[in-house]
This record gives C-alpha cells, structure tokens and sequence, in this order.
C-alpha cells in the first residue's frame, strides 16, 4: 500500500489542499503542471519549496494542489503553504523544516488573517459615511 498525505494551507479566502504520494516528481495545481502555471511570478512563487526541498525529493513524489476560493496571489500563498507543509510531513526530518521557516515562516504556517465583517453607518469595516454639519 502506497503512503498518501493531505494537507491543506489557507490564505484570505483561498483554501489548499495538497495530496502527496510516492511518484516521478509531477506537481499540479487544479490539473495544470506546474511547469505550465500561469502568471509566471505565481508559477515563481509556489516553486520555492521545491527548489528548497531539492529535486533528489520531488523526483520521488507526486503532488496534486486543488485550490479555490479568493484572488490570485491569495491562491497562490494558499498553494505555497499546502506544497511546503506537504513535503515537510513527506520527509519528516527537522533540518528540512528548519530550511523552510529559516527561509520564510509563511511556507509551514498559514495566514490567520481574515477579511473584518461590515459594520452599521458606513460602507465597511471601518469607514463610515460622511457627515454634514450644514
């Protein structure tokens, strides 16, 4: 039986879920390879773990990301996060966890932030309507 992880990273409203088994080394995002992504600077983006993992490790996995939810580079956070958490959990060593927060926290810990609910007598948050005094 082949070892199969999940796990998920979380951005705004842009939800991750990354599934990770034993492979030849094809990631993809919503079906798209990788290689293929669009825009280029995502593509960029959600490749830093994998170069910080190296390739003697992606070329023993596969990885598939399905992502919804949110806007572009949202997603793409989401994306980074569930592929660093994935491989993390795949090696299971602590130098390789160590490389990933020494590099950027934001690779294994998802974003906690989250849009702030409107609120009466204004348009948002916390702006309000204007106010005439003639």
């Amino acid at each position: 039986m082949t070892k199969v992880l999940l796990t998920t990273g979380k951005k705004k409203a842009a939800i991750a879920r990354a599934i990770i088994r034993q492979g030849n080394g094809k990631i993809r995002i919503n079906k798209i390879p990788l290689e293929i992504y669009e825009p280029e600077l995502c593509r960029w983006k959600i490749m830093e773990p994998v170069l910080l993992a190296g390739p003697e490790i992606i070329n023993k996995i596969d990885i598939n990301i399905d992502v919804k939810g949110g806007g572009l580079m949202g997603q793409t956070e989401a994306v980074r996060t569930a592929l660093a958490k994935a491989i993390s959990e795949w090696i299971d060593k602590p130098e390789i966890k160590r490389k990933f927060l020494d590099y950027d926290r934001m690779l294994l810990v998802s974003d906690a932030r989250r849009k702030e609910p409107k609120k009466f007598g204004g348009r948002g948050a916390r702006r309000r309507f204007q106010k005439s005094y003639r």
